[in-house]
């Protein structure tokens, strides 16, 4: 959860980072959530000239005015009548770009996170093979249509619901497929820390698929989908659910909340800044790195679980000392709105510092590790309860840069070395991955290295 400066904007675009575990997960305004990229654009179905998902049925347009106790009421009242298709769920993302997509489109209220390794005996050829039979169905179900081969139907009612799909590639892809020499230096296994308590069942992985929509039968479809697509080829190596705040839940844009409460991903980098691509995505002439990872980028995935209940007997006071911003309003100790830029050099008249020399914002500022920038875009999980009662919670913290070396890293070693909020989180799983550009049409995820 880093704050890179803990919680000040909103978007996958902000300058401080939101406060969060491990690096600060993403803040973004629920009104980047629900602006993604396109309205409309529904495929057809075979021949019959009408999108698989038209409709959302009485409840679409209606369902959203109806407060809880009309609900019902509302229902019974409605006419069988065809209704507008809703914007939640017309909203689509475009597969083929200079960039994958799910990197930054706003925060997506479903996701699924899954890692695969090959199969015994497969190697480049089959791995080309998967990539292309994924980036098909990657495109058909994100322009709202059926999967080309065996569609469940899961999502026939739905549009696109800003569905996203995103591939990458772990270190030990490479050995698998015969193409080491062709690893980036920025795919270095992640060095350990000594918060670390990872489970490696359910770490890294040879391939990695990042699954985000707006509707939640949307993204299963999605992960059903790939899963069978994968076929003989790859066999699921771990597989964690997610989600974030619904599109228009709030009566007003804002950052959104971790399941800490607190405003989180204030002050992430926004792709309006001049810098913001030299920061998140590999230059495309090949200075940084081999030609086919070119507008790519990399992603850190940690799964990071919150001790809430250690944390909900703090009071209100204690938290804000140990985040350093309202819990309220994301608002620095040092005073000001969420997005007033923090005074680390006030000092109360004690002469302490009004924000704490531990405090999470202070420790992940930007400024205050040699610049290091990551775009957050994280989701919440909640995993049922343990033994003794404690809930399995918190954050997939998922960071994206062009060099984790640069990025991730030296923030996550400060915050090993004393972030307040350390004793409030566990590291329990991680995971590297390089995630090439997006695909030109004609074109499959990854064609460039497997095929170059």
């Amino acid at each position: 959860m880093t704050d890179q400066s803990a919680t000040e904007a909103t978007v996958p675009g902000q300058t401080d980072a939101g406060h969060s575990p491990s690096c600060e997960p993403s803040g973004q305004t629920e009104s980047e959530q629900s602006g993604r990229t396109e309205q409309g654009g529904q495929g057809q179905q075979g021949g019959q000239g009408v999108s698989r998902r038209k409709l959302l049925g009485t409840a679409g347009a209606t369902g959203i005015v109806l407060g809880a106790a009309g609900a019902a009421a509302g229902h019974a009242a409605a006419p069988a009548q065809a209704t507008p298709l809703a914007s939640l769920g017309s909203t689509r993302a475009m597969f083929h770009g200079k960039h994958q997509p799910g990197i930054t489109e706003g925060l997506q209220a479903r996701g699924h996170l899954v890692a695969f390794d090959l199969a015994p005996g497969a190697g480049r050829k089959e791995a080309a093979a998967l990539l292309r039979r994924w980036s098909t169905t990657a495109e058909r179900l994100m322009a709202g249509e059926a999967a080309a081969h065996g569609d469940t139907d899961v999502a026939r009612d739905a549009g696109p619901s800003s569905l996203t799909i995103t591939f990458g590639f772990g270190h030990s892809f490479f050995d698998r497929t015969g193409l080491v020499k062709q690893r980036p230096a920025s795919l270095d296994p992640l060095p350990d820390f000594s918060s670390d308590r990872l489970d490696k069942a359910r770490s890294n992985g040879d391939l990695w698929v990042q699954i985000g929509a707006d509707d939640a039968l949307v993204a299963f479809h999605a992960l059903r989908a790939i899963q069978k697509d994968a076929g003989s080829a790859a066999r699921v190596r771990w597989q964690m659910n997610g989600f974030n705040r619904s599109p228009g839940a709030t009566t007003h844009p804002m950052t959104a909340r971790n399941l800490m409460g607190q405003l989180d991903g204030t002050r992430n980098p926004k792709p309006a800044e001049p810098d913001f691509d030299k920061r998140i995505f590999v230059p495309a002439d090949g200075s940084k790195g081999p030609a086919w990872m070119a507008n790519g980028s990399y992603a850190v995935v940690r799964r990071i679980r919150m001790l809430l209940d250690d944390w909900e007997n703090l009071s209100v006071r204690a938290q804000e000392q140990v985040i350093g911003r309202r819990k309220s309003d994301g608002a620095p100790l040092s005073g000001g709105t969420e997005t007033t830029a923090m005074d680390l050099e006030k000092a109360d008249a004690q002469g302490d510092y009004i924000v704490p020399v531990n405090a999470h914002a202070r420790i992940t500022r930007p400024d205050q590790n040699g610049g290091s920038a990551m775009l957050r875009r994280p989701f919440s999980y909640h995993d049922g309860f343990g033994a003794d009662g404690t809930p399995d919670a918190g954050l997939l913290f998922i960071c994206w840069q062009a060099d984790p070396l640069r990025g991730f890293v030296p923030v996550q070693r400060k915050l090993d070395r004393g972030d307040a909020l350390s004793q409030y989180i566990r590291h329990e799983a991680s995971g590297l991955f390089a995630v090439p550009g997006g695909a030109a049409r004609g074109e499959y995820v990854g064609q460039r290295l497997l095929e170059g």
